[in-house]
């Protein structure tokens, strides 16, 4: 018998990775302007945010795609 996909879980999953799209997007943004302005005194907190954005990002995608696969193959109740 042919298991149909779980169109709940995939639009989960799509959230997931349109989340992720904007921090795809400033965190190596904000990395980089922090690298270039080492000297600044706000030079720590914008690294520490480029660096928490950046691993949110990786999170997400990882997190959709995961939940996107599940949502093709995934277990049944």
């Amino acid at each position: 018998m042919m298991k149909h996909t779980d169109k709940k879980t995939l639009s989960k999953g799509v959230k997931y990775l349109a989340g992720s799209l904007p921090l795809v997007m400033i965190g190596p943004s904000v990395l980089y302007n922090a690298f270039n302005n080492q000297n600044h005194p706000w030079y720590i907190p914008v690294l520490i945010f480029g660096i928490i954005a950046t691993f949110a990002a990786i999170f997400l995608m990882f997190k959709g795609i995961m939940t996107m696969v599940n949502s093709f193959f995934g277990k049944r109740s």
